[in-house]
């Protein structure tokens, strides 16, 4: 970023080239009873009476930690955040820059232990520039003097200062009185720096050594370098603003390091601790957990032990100890002094701040935010990072922090929390107001740098969990990656990150006159005129473009907070009033806020069904899925923020009351139509696979393993059958996908369940075992709501025993290890049950055993099995298992199936099955399209018949219909006769099981689910739909019949 004149409009004003900043500010505060906590108390040590000069504070979350602590939120979670292990500080961020930084490159500061500078400064480099930095070389403005006596005082002081240097020095001084004082103090120091700032850099942020009154001033005195540095470097444009916050965040590490560790030796020498490793950690959080301190930031830390570390005895004097080390390290940080202080220490931003220590265990954190964790408190740890002390425990805390942070589906709740927290502020910090820019807050005020961070730290919230690319700290990039991501656009980002980037530039100058931790524009004329003499702008500029800036903000950002709808909405339809009142007895809106956000978007759900075909119909229907939807915030809060959802949910629960009930159970899976790839193209099975993997990868253990992939599963479920009802895809293409979806998950969860089975038993002795579609499965094609038939085959080759822990015998570790599988797949979880199996069509049904050895079933297919169970090896697929063991049961299904057998005896058994199947079930109606003659399994068992005797064996029913014109069975004619009617049966087959999970009843299906069944058929009337498929039934089946008596009586000729 750099200052000078803006390309966009000429104006003297920020010109920004940097996309790696933003503000570390935390969502803060639920309103509640204001406390009264202030920094003394917070620090557990009222006799650090100096430290009272800094405990008015107005920072991202102090202000609101005293009301916020007596909140209580109901936040489910469980754990994981990363903390960040790397931050950038650099001078100049200038090639070679880093070699200055070697005396301290493998020190540790604050968060790092930097094996090479080099790889810190990369996010902070200015492209195209070279050389160590002499300040002189890369001063790109110069403040206007606004007091020019105190500006040539300061350059008296250090009168070996030349050229813009001291234009910079004479100007900085004569518009902050701070810096005048600084640069008085540290003359000596100033004339070296500015000739290379690196080094000086280096120098101030090395860590001093000794006992807690010898850090005292040295800290102190680092401090005062690093702020006149910044400072100065900040005012002239030679760093941009990304380097200034991560010289201040970098000297908020080193000086949280130094003082925990003087503090913890300074125990460990009075006797309370046996050493300093005790598994104490601090957190950053808010700026400097994101390395975004601004010019006059204090500092928000949370302090935790590890208690596993330690006997259960020694708990109590352990955290007392630490205890005592926390306050003095605040102490040391925070006390003024003759040489004054070196960061403003706030500590509370742990849990429940009012009646816990300032140091806690890592379990009782752990216990509160599982059950009292509120939304604030989850944007506040977007930003946490391990800074100080044992800095392994705090990248676990954070790691095992994840699952409160980052939900598994889409968290649209947490706009609402964030739009009630933004009035809360506005409430108490009197910022509600119209923009007048006296007085005006940058940070919380309208179109201030609190806007932007809500608006996107919000979106980080209802998006990251699903999606760990947007689990970054800066706002800036944070924008950057929403919009990569496309949930919001990319101009919207830049705009934002530009104005975020001058708001920031603007409360540093506010920051620096004083060093005061204040957001507000100056009150007076002469305060706007200091201003706009530091920003190096005309004071009318300036105000102008305030303004401009805070509107064009504001504007964006209420109206994601806020929307409101300029389109009329259509006359909703009349309601039965025992409906209606019936509806806020449902398990949906039982709760306050349930019933709350129910009523903000019941008049777009009314207006929408309404504009229905048939407005009480859809109605009653919606009255269905209402009453079967066990929980109303997420989903309500869903359609609040994405309205046209509602057009969707009106379609489905119109049309298809199956879907409605799969709907009604499983909301989540609505997050995916708005995650962006919901209408792109099919991905076929290869991604399917790849993805399911790595949503099972994402978790720790083994039941939440099965979670994942059953959430994965639900949510492409969905997509597929939202499509299908759409008619974006054909039954056939519907078919297809369901079928990939099915195999995709077989093959991403068979190395699961195998991994957790040989952590017992071993890993699978022998070559291992591998699973086998058979059915519709192994065809291709499934519907809906379609069980896997499927068997499992394996070879032990020559062993005989498992190899771990608790060997077992081959035959029983494959049966036990199957019946994992089968539980994996079948059991019923938190997220459901991903399918129902089906293992009868394995070797003697249900008598046989699981599991199947590799020489018995190859036996058995070649001498024992019965006609139907070669029919069904026709469609049987590998899916899954070792890829030599796939090759073989393909070849032997291929060589069973190409014996040259006895047409007339394989169309004997063909109708002796025909009649059993007759005998066993009857088709229910017409619109039954799978059981009966001249039905789909009909054609079905007639193609596997033509399979069966054609030398190719192929697995689709149109290939085996062909199969049957070779093999004489039937005649091209007939063939195509029986083409045309498992395709419109398959329709009917695919839209009925999309509609209902029953028997189909005509009388239970609304209008539009019914003319979604009459179009399946491809006629215009439900009476002509019957009249075809009662036709095509019976042609197919006359066809089949009089192919079996042909070839029958071709036996029985002499």
């Amino acid at each position: 970023m750099s200052y000078g004149r803006n390309p966009a409009n000429s104006k003297p004003g920020l010109c920004a080239d940097h996309s790696r900043v933003g503000l570390a500010q935390g969502l803060s505060g639920q309103l509640g009873r204001f406390g009264g906590v202030d920094l003394i108390a917070a620090c557990g040590d009222e006799k650090d009476h100096s430290a009272a000069v800094f405990a008015e504070k107005d920072n991202g979350f102090g202000n609101l930690i005293d009301f916020a602590a007596d909140g209580v939120g109901g936040i489910r979670c469980g754990a994981r955040q990363r903390g960040f292990a790397n931050f950038g500080i650099c001078s100049s961020g200038l090639k070679g820059g880093a070699d200055s930084f070697q005396a301290f490159a493998h020190a540790r500061i604050g968060a790092c232990v930097i094996s090479s500078m080099q790889e810190a400064l990369t996010p902070y480099r200015v492209a195209g520039e070279c050389g160590a930095m002499r300040l002189d070389e890369h001063i790109t403005r110069v403040p206007r003097p606004f007091q020019p006596d105190r500006g040539q005082e300061a350059v008296a002081a250090v009168p070996d200062l030349v050229g813009p240097v001291r234009d910079l020095v004479h100007g900085a001084a004569a518009c902050s009185p701070y810096l005048a004082g600084l640069i008085a103090r540290e003359a000596d120091w100033l004339s070296g720096a500015v000739n290379d700032t690196d080094a000086a850099l280096s120098a101030a942020l090395t860590p001093p050594e000794g006992d807690m009154d010898a850090v005292r001033p040295a800290l102190r005195r680092a401090k005062r370098r690093v702020a006149l540095l910044a400072g100065l470097a900040d005012l002239g444009g030679a760093w941009s603003l990304e380097q200034v916050t991560g010289a201040l965040s970098g000297l908020a590490d080193m000086s949280s390091q130094v003082a925990l560790d003087a503090a913890l030796a300074h125990q460990v020498r009075r006797g309370k601790l046996p050493g300093a490793d005790v598994g104490l950690f601090v957190l950053a959080m808010g700026k400097m957990g994101a390395i975004e301190l601004n010019y006059s930031s204090d500092i928000d830390l949370v302090c935790l032990f590890d208690e596993t570390r330690h006997a259960p005895g020694d708990h109590a004097l352990i955290r007392k100890a630490c205890v005592r080390a926390v306050q003095d390290m605040a102490a040391i940080l925070s006390d003024l002094t003759a040489d004054g202080y070196v960061f403003r220490t706030d500590l509370r931003l742990r849990p429940d701040p009012a009646v816990t220590p300032v140091v806690l265990s890592t379990g009782a954190a752990m216990r509160y935010y599982e059950s009292l964790g509120r939304t604030w408190e989850r944007a506040a740890y977007i930003k946490a990072r391990a800074c100080a002390g044992d800095l392994g425990a705090g990248e676990r805390f954070l790691s095992d922090l994840t699952p409160f942070v980052w939900r598994r589906h889409l968290d649209f709740a947490a706009v609402q929390d964030a739009h009630d927290m933004r009035l809360a502020i506005r409430a108490h910090k009197g910022t509600g107001g119209p923009i007048t820019l006296r007085g005006h807050n940058m940070k919380l005020g309208r179109g201030g740098i609190r806007e932007i961070e809500f608006f996107t730290q919000t979106r980080q919230l209802i998006s990251g969990g699903r999606d760990p690319d947007l689990r970054v700290r800066g706002t800036v990039e944070g924008l950057s990656r929403l919009a990569a991501k496309g949930w919001i656009k990319p101009d919207v980002a830049d705009t934002l990150g530009d104005h975020y980037r001058f708001a920031r530039t603007v409360e540093h100058r506010v920051q620096m006159v004083r060093d005061t931790q204040t957001h507000e524009l100056p009150v007076t004329d002469e305060g706007f005129d200091r201003l706009a003499a530091m920003m190096d702008m005309d004071r009318t500029d300036l105000e102008a473009e305030l303004v401009d800036r805070l509107s064009a903000v504001h504007g964006e950002t209420e109206g994601f907070f806020a929307p409101t709808s300029a389109t009329p909405e259509p006359a909703p339809p009349e309601v039965d009033p025992a409906m209606r009142a019936r509806w806020r007895s449902y398990p949906a809106l039982r709760s306050q806020r349930g019933a709350a956000l129910f009523e903000r978007i019941e008049p777009a759900l009314l207006a929408q069904l309404g504009a229905a075909g048939k407005p009480q119909e859809a109605l009653v229907a919606f009255d269905g899925f209402l009453a079967g939807l066990p929980a109303g915030v997420q989903l309500f809060s869903l359609f609040d923020a994405n309205p046209q959802l509602v057009d969707l949910l009106v379609d489905i629960v119109s049309t298809s009351p199956a879907l409605a009930r799969y709907l009604s159970r499983n909301a989540s899976v609505l997050d995916a139509v708005i995650g962006g790839s919901f209408f792109a193209d099919w991905p076929g099975q290869t991604a399917l696979r790849q993805e399911a993997e790595m949503r099972m990868s994402a978790e720790p253990d083994y039941e939440a393993k099965l979670d994942a992939i059953r959430d994965w599963a639900k949510d492409w479920h969905f997509r597929i059958g939202v499509h299908h009802l759409r008619a974006l895809t054909t039954a056939h293409e519907a078919g297809a996908q369901y079928a990939d979806l099915a195999q995709a998950a077989l093959a991403a969860l068979w190395p699961v369940v195998q991994a957790q089975f040989a952590v017992r038993f071993g890993p699978a002795p022998g070559r291992g075992a591998a699973i086998v579609a058979m059915g519709s499965l192994g065809a291709g094609t499934l519907n809906a709501h379609s069980d896997l038939d499927v068997i499992v085959i394996y070879d032990p080759a020559t062993a005989e025993y498992s190899e771990g822990a608790k060997p077992l015998a081959v035959r029983t570790y494959y049966a036990r290890l199957t019946q994992a599988m089968i539980t994996a797949i079948t059991a019923q979880t938190a997220q459901g049950r991903l399918y129902e199996a089906d293992m009868r069509l394995r070797p003697s049904g249900n008598q046989g055993p699981v599991a199947t050895s590799w020489t018995a079933y190859q036996n058995y297919q070649r001498n024992e099995a019965w006609l139907w169970e070669h029919l069904a090896l026709v469609r049987a697929c590998v899916v899954a298992g070792p890829a030599d063991l796939g090759v073989d049961i393909s070849q032997l299904r291929n060589e069973v199936l190409t014996r040259k057998r006895d047409v007339g005896a394989v169309m004997r058994d063909l109708a002796d099955m025909r009649a059993r199947i007759a005998a066993a079930k009857a088709p229910s109606a017409v619109w039954d399209a799978k059981v009966g003659p001249g039905r789909m399994q009909d054609i079905e068992l007639f193609s596997q018949t033509g399979a069966l005797l054609a030398p190719t064996a192929p697995r689709d029913v149109a290939g085996g219909i062909g199969a049957c014109v070779a093999a004489d069975l039937a005649s091209d004619a007939e063939a195509q006769v029986l083409k045309d009617t498992y395709a419109m049966l398959s329709r009917v087959q695919m839209a009925a099981r999309l509609l209902s999970t029953d028997a189909l009843k005509l009388d239970a299906l609304g209008s539009r689910g019914l003319d979604v069944l009459i179009a399946a058929t491809g006629a215009q009337t439900l009476a002509k739909a019957e009249a075809a498929l009662e036709a095509a039934q019976t042609t197919a089946r006359d066809v089949i019949e009089a192919a079996i008596a042909r070839q029958i009586g071709k036996g029985a000729a002499p």
